[in-house]
Formats: C-alpha cells, structure tokens, sequence
C-alpha cells in the first residue's frame, strides 16, 4: 500500500487541493488523498508520528539563507528556483529589481535576517512590518493586528507575544526547509527548526507548526464522523472506472478545465448539490467557453483547429465516463466533507485570532487552513476550507491587506 510519505514535492511553490488529486493525480493520487485524511485523523487521534503546520496567510513568499554556490547570506522571491535564480544579496540588488513596498520588505529582511544566523536555506510568509502593524478594538477586545493578505491576524494587546511583535522591525513565520548543492537541486521539508536560531528583537521569527496537538484528542462522536465520511470515500472509490482516472492523469488540460469550473462555485461560495446535474453543467461550460474562444478567431483554419480541440475534448464524455465523473464529484464532495471535519478540531488548537475585513466591520474566520505532514517520510498535504477561505479571497466583499495606499 501507499504511503503518506510518498506525498512530496521537490520545492514548495504549490500545493494541489486534496481533493484535487483526484483529478490530477490518476488512481495513485485518489489512493494518496484518501489515505492522507486517514493518517490526520490518527494523528488527531494521537496513533500517528506526524505534525501539522498552519497555513499563514502572508505576503510576499519569501527564501532566506546561504548561498550555497559562494556563501554569502541572501533573500529572494519564487524566483530563486528560475533557471537562472534570482536572489538579492544588496540594497542595490533589490532595488533594481523591484519597487515600491516589495523593494522595502525585502530591503528589511536583508538588514535583519542575518541576524538569526540562519545557516542553510528556509522559506517562509512575510506578516509584517512595523508600519503593518495596528492597534486596533475588535468585537469588544483590544489586539495589535497586522494584515498582510486576506487575513487579519490579532493577538490580544496586553500578551506577551503583542510586546514582541510591537518592537520587531519584522515579523515572518517560517515553513519550509531546503537542501542542496545548487538551487536548482533544492529538495524542500516541511518545517523549520527555529529553535536553533539566534535571538533577535529585530525580527518576530516564528515556525508554522501546531506544538500542541497532543492537549487535544478527538471525541467519539468526532471520530466516527470522519471514519463515516472515509468509509464512503473509500467505497466510491472502488467505483469509478480507473481507466476515467488514468485518462484525466493523462490529460492535464481537461484536469484543468474541470477544476476551474469546480472554482466557479468556490468563488461564489455554493456547494455542489447535485453530481450529476454538475457534469452535465460542465458538459455546457466547457462547450460555451470554446465557442467564445473560436468567435475571437479570424480565420477559418483557426477556427477549424479550435473546434477540432472541442471535439477531442467532448469526446471524454462517453456514457461510462460521464458515470465515474458523477462519483468522481460524489468522491470530491466526501473527501471535503472529510476534510471540513478534520479542520473543525484543528481550529480549536490554533491560538492566533484571526479575522476577515468587510466594509462593516470585522468577521471571525479561521487561518487560511493546514498542511498535514508525515516527519519519517516527509510528504505534506493541503487542508484548506475552500468555501471559507477561498471565497474571502476572491470575494470583492472582503477587504484585502493590499487595499490601502502605498500596497
């Protein structure tokens, strides 16, 4: 059988959905998703050698660390796995590469980084500076808060933790670890040992991860509520035809227009009431979106040649497939509903306050969501409550970080 740990990937950059993997990841990757819910579930259940970390909600990305080619400390962008890797070990560097309040953050982090002593290469979210930083009263409560994206993070002004924040120049959560001879060789883990770093009041230096996930134990009532959703998942999907998996593993772009449909409900927060009225509805779109793609085109063979791609495509939704697909969104809606469950008690461990910003006023949410995280074999997967977080993201409703001047 499968192993959790079999769910790596070479560098963080993304990570599928779960129940994504469904689509893209064939039958290995359908195998993959159910047995990573299992495996949080005993790890909720104290049964598992894992951890959690939670998913911060900052901006920008950022890579810290030594340059493994001549030694010198560095930050970067996404674009240190480029070909040619683009990293900033200067004011000037980064100056002449980015502007505005990106060239400020990392201009920061490069003056105040090296001070943790950081001795190989890590990734982490930034949360703040010390212009992010407010005081603000929410819901009856006095916090300092700092916005970096969709999620305001509160943490209650008379902590501790409040002092620290308020006379950092910086604040990042760290997430990932990374090994290598060169960038391009980089292989991440998740996780960083913050531990070993040097003390600094400069820089709020946090890890991601959940340490204390043995103070709570799932409850009967809990327990059999996911094992009753796993059962199911794991019933339909002896179901489906895996040649209707191995087909979508094979062609990505299909995968792709599938999911972007599934996410025109997710940014509009409604759920899938009906799997088959669903395939039948992307039956349409797919149709629909072709054909205002082959009205752009000026010439017949453009035409012809765009059609001929409809036609390739359409051509999936034979009657067996279209039946797998039906279970295959029926499989979907288990593995979130799954999912949502699991999330329920790993919210109740997170101590952060975290909120949304509408125009009248302040709304509870939870953080953007979890990566599950097998230590002995060091795969990781993506928990994330779509509905919620996903639908603030998009949601012109919520205001964002970046809706202010100088962002």
């Amino acid at each position: 059988m499968l192993t959790f740990s079999q769910l790596k990937e070479q560098k963080n950059m993304h990570m599928t959905h779960i129940e994504d993997k469904v689509l893209y990841g064939g039958v290995q990757g359908t195998r993959q998703a159910i047995l990573a819910l299992r495996e949080l579930r005993d790890m909720l259940k104290g049964e598992h050698d894992g951890s959690v970390s939670v998913k911060w909600d900052g901006a920008p990305a950022i890579f810290a660390g030594i340059d493994p080619n001549d030694g010198e400390f560095f930050v970067a962008k996404k674009s240190i796995f480029n070909k040619n890797p683009k990293v900033y070990k200067s004011a000037s560097d980064v100056n002449s590469d980015t502007t505005g309040d990106l060239a400020q953050k990392l201009v920061l982090a490069l003056k105040y980084l090296p001070e943790l002593g950081i001795t190989g290469v890590i990734q982490g979210d930034y949360l703040f500076e010390q212009s992010d930083l407010k005081k603000e009263k929410i819901k009856g409560d006095d916090y300092v808060t700092f916005h970096p994206n969709t999620i305001l993070y509160a943490i209650p002004a008379n902590s501790q933790e409040a002092k620290e924040v308020q006379s950092a120049k910086l604040g990042i959560v760290w997430h990932t670890t990374y090994n290598g001879a060169s960038f391009q060789e980089m292989r991440a883990s998740y996780g960083v040992n913050v531990s070993k770093f040097k003390k600094s009041k400069n820089v709020w230096s946090q890890d991601a991860m959940l340490t204390d996930m043995t103070n709570y134990t799932m409850s009967k009532s809990e327990t059999e509520t996911v094992n009753d959703h796993l059962q199911k998942a794991g019933k339909l999907f002896n179901q489906i035809n895996s040649t209707t998996l191995k087909t979508l593993e094979a062609n990505q772009e299909l995968a792709k227009l599938i999911e972007m449909f599934n996410n025109t409900y997710v940014r509009k927060g409604e759920i899938v009431s009906s799997p088959a009225a669903h395939a039948t509805k992307l039956v349409i779109w797919i149709s629909e979106r072709y054909a205002k793609e082959i009205a752009k085109l000026k010439t017949q063979k453009g035409k012809a040649g765009k059609q001929a791609k409809l036609d390739s495509i359409l051509s999936f939704f034979s009657g067996s497939n279209k039946a797998s697909l039906i279970k295959m969104f029926e499989l979907q809606q288990t593995i979130v509903l799954a999912k949502l469950n699991l999330i329920n008690i790993l919210n109740k461990l997170s101590k952060t306050r975290t909120f949304v910003k509408t125009k009248n006023g302040y709304k509870t949410t939870g953080p953007e969501g979890y990566v599950a995280i097998d230590r002995l074999g060091g795969g990781a997967v993506k928990i994330v409550d779509r509905m919620e977080f996903s639908y603030n993201n998009f949601s012109a409703d919520i205001l964002k970080g970046w809706d202010k001047p100088g962002r």
